[in-house]
């Protein structure tokens, strides 16, 4: 899978979906959103005013536009391409990520699933200023894998609650519930 192609959701993305249909409010980040199942998901509850959705991947942004058009749900979600939140002015109330987080594999560079080396940089990297786009009572509702070697105070700065846990053959994926402590 390249740049050209699009992650398609499977279970970590059901899993995360799970718990936005659920959980989320008011203004909802979707960060990484590939086919945009997480953004519809959220622009499709009365609760939510609007979804900013972004991906670094031009085929996914073009991809979730289409999928949010089929589904009448374009004009209630604002698709932008770029990285992680570095472009975003204003505060959200949830970010929702589904972010690359498996370990890089020897010669491949995929960006659709590996999230680094030891496959959780790209959460670290987003974690450490996810409060700055938070809103007081904001959080962060992420996935990641047994497999994502994640730095062992990555959570620090936040209260974290395990929503779900999902076994799988070789894996287990996680659902977490992030809050921002004051």
């Amino acid at each position: 899978m390249g740049l050209e192609d699009v992650y398609e959701p499977d279970e970590d993305s059901y899993l995360l979906l799970r718990h936005v249909e659920r959980l989320v409010s008011g203004r909802v980040l979707d960060v990484g959103t590939g086919c945009g199942i997480q953004a519809m998901a959220a622009a499709s509850k009365p609760e939510v005013e609007f979804v900013i959705a972004v991906d670094l991947n031009p085929k996914a942004v073009e991809k979730a536009l289409e999928r949010a058009k089929e589904a009448g749900l374009a004009m209630r979600i604002n698709l932008i391409i770029g990285s992680l939140t570095d472009w975003l002015r204003g505060r959200v109330d949830w970010i929702v990520f589904n972010p690359p987080y498996l370990p890089r594999e020897e010669g491949i560079s995929e960006l659709s699933w590996s999230g680094g080396e030891r496959g959780g940089e790209t959460i670290e990297k987003l974690l450490k200023r996810a409060h700055e786009h938070l809103k007081p009572d904001g959080a962060v509702l992420l996935v990641y894998s047994s497999l994502t070697g994640l730095d062992g105070d990555v959570f620090r700065g936040y209260r974290a609650e395990l929503l779900e846990e999902l076994p799988l053959f070789f894996e287990r994926l996680f659902c977490v519930l992030l809050k921002p402590q004051a």
